[in-house]
């Protein structure tokens, strides 16, 4: 590499090393070390950037020579390396940022046919993997940096996963989805036209139910008028111990008893054996205190729930409400 004794070529990439990025121009390259991407998501291949004896732009990538210079400046100037990261890279030694091989990962060669398969062996590897890297503190740079490197690659066989997942499942939906058509309105139309004829039904069982209350609570009182008979009898009966009179005490006692069981509520109903219609009691809460009723569930574990989901929801969009505070962590993501 040819250095030009006016200034220090290398000092554009010097501060970008120490995070200073300059300023950038297309088809202006600067001198230095730098790494890009060998495709969408690929791996890092190194890139060196010069000046000939003539001052004309030279650049290499992964070892071979970049036909315009300029062309690759524009992507590779925000991630500059160290001279010995780049040798290393060029040697084949990949990078100290790399999360480690995965020794279980299959080959193209010998990789299953079927993707869960193939995907599963990849991912028990970089378990293995991360299992043991999770046992050590990470205490440096490059190991942070690996860490990085790393979440992302499993984050990458996740979003396989899932992608693979949603491609599998698609024809059960489609199929699913198809038989809910075919089928939605011949259960739904019936049930709700069954719905509508009950509802139909609520103002006469009401008015029927009105009236056997009547005729109940009558002959509740006609029972009682005959139990109260009955009762005078026995006793007087018992007093005079004449035959006739206990005669005609049981006769009342078992008048009684008859009315008793004619003073028993009839539901209102309609239909027959098998189709029969009638009024049943449905309990429901009629909320009258909003607040009073909300201090009485305020410890159930669901309305917790409820409530840190609404604060959560307030508090991400930088809302402040009474009872909480808007606080926040770093964590790595």
């Amino acid at each position: 590499m040819s250095h030009a004794a006016e200034k220090n070529v290398w000092s554009w990439w010097s501060d970008a090393l120490a995070g200073k990025i300059g300023p950038i121009h297309d088809g202006q390259p600067e001198w230095g070390f730098y790494r890009v991407r060998d495709g969408k998501n690929g791996p890092w291949v190194p890139v060196a950037i010069w000046q000939d004896e003539a001052g004309a732009f030279v650049a290499t990538r992964n070892g071979t020579e970049v036909r315009h210079p300029e062309d690759i400046w524009t992507w590779c100037c925000r991630h500059p390396v160290t001279e010995e990261a780049f040798d290393s890279a060029t040697a084949g030694n990949g990078w100290a940022d790399d999360a480690p091989t995965n020794a279980l990962a299959p080959k193209d060669h010998n990789q299953p046919s079927d993707p869960f398969e193939a995907l599963t062996e990849e991912f028990a590897g970089e378990k293995e993997l991360a299992a043991a890297f999770l046992k050590t503190k990470i205490t440096t740079q490059d190991q942070a940096d690996r860490a990085a490197v790393w979440s992302k690659r499993l984050a990458g066989i996740a979003k396989k996963a899932t992608d693979l997942h949603k491609v599998a499942k698609q024809p059960s939906l489609d199929e699913g989805r198809r038989i809910d058509d075919k089928w939605r309105d011949l259960k739904e139309g019936p049930a709700d036209l069954s719905k509508q004829l009950k509802r139909h039904m609520d103002a006469y069982l009401l008015e029927q139910q009105r009236i056997e209350n009547e005729r109940q609570r009558k002959a509740q009182e006609e029972a009682d008028r005959k139990r109260r008979e009955a009762e005078d009898a026995a006793r007087a009966a018992a007093a005079s111990e004449n035959s006739a009179a206990k005669a005609a005490a049981e006769r009342l006692e078992q008048l009684a008893a008859d009315a008793e069981r004619d003073a028993q509520v009839r539901n209102a109903a309609a239909g027959r054996t098998g189709a029969r219609v009638a009024l049943r009691t449905f309990v429901f809460a009629e909320i009258t205190d909003f607040d009073k009723l909300l201090m009485a569930l305020k410890d159930r574990s669901e309305i917790r729930e409820l409530v840190e989901t609404l604060a959560n929801r307030a508090a991400r969009a930088g809302v402040p409400l009474a009872g909480m505070e808007i606080r926040s962590e770093q964590r790595a993501a």
